[in-house]
């Protein structure tokens, strides 16, 4: 069944990803999971033979959802301001994706397995903030003296607090992005002959 497949397994996916947004990891059964989608346990363990591997689906798909705020084209300086644009909007339409990441992070501090399935999209994440940051640099769009590591590392440790604001709370949200877009110097977008200014002045 080969057409059958992958639409089945991403159904079981989305299933998973939506009981951990509403009832958290205590609240996420592998029967359920299978029930939700039409088709029984043995099916659902043909696709993911431990509860890990389901996790790991969820992780890889809302992973994906936040890939999709980089548009991998342009400046590097676009494509901050997009990826931040980016999960602003999904903070506010896709509230369930904070509340899984919420429960990933929480999960993680005390499921080894997990934590290393979350650690590394941080890494990913944070690798991937850190070329971005670097290259906006090299464009002149951010100060010289600016640690992309650093910062890449206070973006990613930030945000992932951020998941834990209730979705009742969307002033907060935009006051954290707000701050780290000032924080990186992306809040006034400057002329070429400013940003000469601004390496000269560093």
């Amino acid at each position: 069944m080969p057409t059958e497949a992958e639409p089945r397994k991403d159904a079981l996916v989305a299933a998973a990803y939506k009981i951990l947004a509403t009832r958290g990891f205590e609240g996420l059964r592998t029967r359920e999971v299978a029930a939700a989608v039409g088709v029984n346990i043995a099916t659902l363990h043909y696709y993911f033979p431990h509860k890990e591997d389901l996790i790991r689906g969820v992780v890889g798909y809302a992973m994906g959802r936040f890939r999709e705020t980089l548009s991998g084209a342009g400046s590097a300086e676009g494509q901050l301001r997009a990826h931040f644009r980016g999960l602003r909007v999904l903070s506010r339409d896709e509230p369930e994706l904070f509340a899984v990441m919420a429960e990933l992070a929480i999960r993680g501090m005390r499921d080894a397995s997990l934590r290393k399935i979350v650690g590394g999209t941080d890494d990913a994440w944070r690798a991937m903030l850190r070329t971005l940051l670097r290259r906006a640099q090299d464009e002149g769009a951010l100060r010289p003296n600016l640690d992309p590591e650093g910062m890449a590392a206070v973006i990613v440790a930030t945000l992932k607090g951020t998941f834990m604001l209730p979705a009742t709370e969307p002033e907060n949200v935009e006051r954290t992005f707000r701050q780290l877009e000032t924080l990186v110097g992306l809040r006034v977008k400057r002329s070429p002959a400013a940003r000469t200014r601004v390496e000269r002045s560093s």
